[in-house]
């Protein structure tokens, strides 16, 4: 059989870093603050939710860094489920992945509405086409949203060279304006700190709070997984990964809490939650960050904040693009989507037909609404959890039956970041849990997990049936790589080859 055709090694460092990061603060940092975190946590639940989630997060992206390093290929946490586990676990495992992926496209694609809503009101409200969960779609948004889905998927069509440069600037741009609006906001007269009060929500536990900015950790830091979702295309030893995720958490970690203290610093908080209340029953924006921002620079606010979100709306779209493809592209290659995702462009090294693929999917948000597309928050959060924990499980059987230097503090990591991936899971999924998801993306789970099993099992026998080193050959790129799951009835094959 012909040698599997690799993706090109074209990303730096710098690209893969901007790549992580701008991944991980996408709309959320933005419209989360008045919406979710200081409504229902308070200013230090928040803080203390961002911090422990990225501390223990960190531990999870340890467990990654040691995948990476011992088997670099696209598509991370479905390729090691498989390394670790065997073909039912990386099945589990994409499925998973692939909702958290493109819902994320689609949410910062929605952002866009939002932000022209903020910047140039009624500018594109013709064409009223409907109402969904309370969001009136307008004909001219979905023009826009629909253009910004092509244009991102041309630029990946055409490779993941041109995607990284840009992300560069879009990174930058994206802290940029975070910086400013934390410097403007601190300067108003109406700034101090006991407008932070009181520090946790009212009516709950100062633990809950916390807990519910905690469990959707794996929503907030999900960016940094792109990171081996790319990792095929390194132009760099991948060892260098794991410094790389951890700067992309921490630095994420900063930029959350300085645009959610910057709304809650304005002026007394609970003010400004009453206002943008007010500003949801009368049909307005109700955007708390805006607020801010229009406090601390007037009409120049809309300029500082426009380009932080579309640096961090851009960099969301663009890092999900790469993800979500590179996901399909291993998941073509183990035979478990049709071989169709896996075709590379001879000309731009990309799998293009997986982008063309994501680009159809996606162009359907436009017509769904903010608000009904914000469900997928929960719904990301419980898909990227379940890869976490496959790759953490994966990591410490990995490092224990290899004898890696160093392997009993190196599993602890992978241990911890198990047990947060578990934890994050329990809180989200068990009725009454302070941070239990709500009905609507609990039906759409729901609804996934029975696409599912209906997929899995029409296209089961086809990759079951497949010779292990075959598998390997395809999905990794090499029969020398070691796998450590009992391959059943092809048992004394692969271990021929170990």
């Amino acid at each position: 059989m012909s040698e599997q055709v690799k993706l090109e090694r074209t990303l730096s460092p710098l690209q893969v870093c901007a790549l992580a990061l701008g991944s991980i603060v996408g709309w959320g940092c933005f419209v989360l603050p008045g919406d979710m975190f200081l409504p229902q946590a308070g200013p230090l639940g928040t803080l203390l939710g961002f911090a422990i989630g990225a501390f223990l997060i960190s531990f999870v992206a340890m467990a990654y860094s040691y995948m990476i390093k011992y088997a670099p290929v696209a598509g991370g946490e479905f390729a090691w489920a498989y390394i670790g586990f065997g073909p039912v676990a990386a099945f589990i495992c994409g499925w998973a992945l692939i909702i958290g992926y493109i819902a994320i496209i689609a949410i910062n694609i929605s952002a866009l509405a939002l932000i022209c809503r903020f910047l140039l009101p009624g500018f594109l409200n013709f064409g009223e086409l409907y109402t969904i969960a309370g969001w009136k779609v307008y004909a001219g948004e979905v023009i826009l949203m629909s253009i910004a889905v092509l244009a991102f998927g041309i630029m990946n069509y055409r490779g993941v060279s041109v995607a990284g440069k840009i992300q560069v600037v879009l990174a930058f741009m994206l802290t940029f304006g975070i910086l400013a609006l934390i410097f403007g906001v601190s300067s108003l007269d109406t700034a101090h700190l006991s407008n932070l009060t009181p520090v946790f929500a009212e009516g709950k536990s100062a633990f809950s709070c916390v807990l519910i900015i905690f469990a959707i950790s794996p929503f907030l830091y999900v960016g940094f997984d792109t990171v081996p979702q790319a990792a095929e295309e390194f132009a760099f030893d991948p060892a260098r990964s794991r410094n790389i995720m951890l700067i992309a958490i921490i630095v994420g970690m900063a930029l959350y809490s300085l645009v959610t203290l910057a709304a809650g610093l304005a002026i007394p908080y609970p003010e400004m939650l009453q206002k943008m209340a007010q500003q949801r029953a009368a049909g307005g924006v109700a955007w708390a960050t805006a607020e801010a921002a229009t406090l601390a620079f007037g009409k120049f606010g809309a300029v500082i904040l426009a380009c932080a979100v579309l640096g961090a709306v851009c960099t969301g779209i663009n890092g999900f693009y790469v993800a979500s493809t590179r996901l399909m592209l291993a998941m073509a290659r183990g035979r478990i989507l049709p071989t169709w995702f896996g075709d590379i462009h001879p000309k731009y090294r990309s799998p293009y037909k997986a982008v063309v693929f994501t680009i159809i999917l996606v162009l359907l948000t436009p017509y769904a609404g903010r608000s009904a597309v914000g469900w997928t928050v929960d719904m990301s959060a419980v898909g990227t959890a379940i890869g976490y924990l496959y790759t953490c499980l994966a990591a410490r059987r990995m490092l224990l039956t290899t004898n890696a230097e160093g392997k009993n503090l190196k599993s602890f990591y992978c241990v911890v970041g198990a047990l947060t991936s578990v934890l994050c899971l329990l809180l989200l999924c068990i009725p009454g849990s302070p941070a239990a998801i709500g009905a609507a993306p609990a039906w759409c789970l729901t609804v996934w997990v029975v696409m599912g099993v209906f997929f899995y099992y029409s296209s089961r026998k086809t990759w079951m049936d497949m010779p292990e080193r075959e598998v390997r050959r395809h999905m990794l790129g090499s029969e020398d790589i070691q796998v450590f799951f009992n391959p059943g009835k092809r048992g004394a094959e692969a271990k021929s080859t170990n």
